[in-house]
């Protein structure tokens, strides 16, 4: 999809944002753009998301890591460093959810106009083809939802973890206050560890589902 389209479509969705969603599919559709090729465009950017996000708070946890553990250098600078980490991640995570739920908003209209055209079929065998298809795409997605929920919501204790140490910092500005917290560390360290594994179950998850969408068109 251009961006010339993508930014039609915008227009006209703050136009009419009471039928933002409808409009814009139907806007799509008249580009030969289905709901179903927009789950997928849909699924790949929070798939991306995720990727960025996991290798932000990898990041993060490494720069909190050495900036803790290193002696010398003013303490302001260091606060600073662990501030820019810290809300670089809560714009990551706020990207990954934003996503999901554009996610779910063409996923609930898909699944929608599917079930309603299911009931147009007068094959009797064509129509349970075809909703056994529906029922294997909806199973699908729930995997990949809930896999991409989980990892959203594993984010928070981890970003709580940044805030109280940059929080902490920055009414503590001192050399002890750096000494104070490296007693959090291994505990902020198994706390991103769980996050990467789900973000990284989430990647898969979506990989996954849009090899599946691929092989049904």
């Amino acid at each position: 999809m251009t961006n010339s389209i993508r930014l039609f479509v915008l227009a006209l969705c703050l136009c009419f944002l009471p039928a933002c969603q409808s409009a814009y599919y139907g806007t799509m559709e008249k580009f030969g753009y289905h709901k179903r090729d927009i789950l997928v465009d849909r699924v790949e950017d929070t798939r991306e998301a995720n990727e960025e996000a996991k290798e932000q708070f990898a990041n993060a946890l490494e720069r909190f890591r050495s900036v803790i553990q290193v002696d010398g250098g003013e303490v302001e600078e260091k606060y600073d460093t662990l501030n820019a980490e810290y809300e670089l991640s809560v714009e990551r995570a706020a990207t990954v959810r934003k996503r999901i739920v554009k996610v779910e908003n063409v996923a609930e209209a898909l699944f929608e106009e599917w079930r309603d055209e299911i009931r147009q079929y007068t094959s009797s065998r064509l129509r349970t083809q075809s909703r056994h298809s529906l029922d294997d795409t909806k199973a699908r997605y729930s995997r990949l939802i809930k896999a991409m929920k989980r990892a959203s919501e594993k984010m928070d204790p981890v970003l709580a973890a940044f805030k109280d140490q940059v929080l902490f910092l920055k009414h503590n500005l001192n050399a002890r206050a750096i000494a104070s917290l490296k007693g959090e560390l291994g505990s902020i360290r198994s706390d991103v560890a769980v996050l990467i594994r789900d973000m990284e179950r989430s990647i898969r998850e979506a990989n996954e589902f849009i090899k599946s969408m691929e092989v049904q068109k």
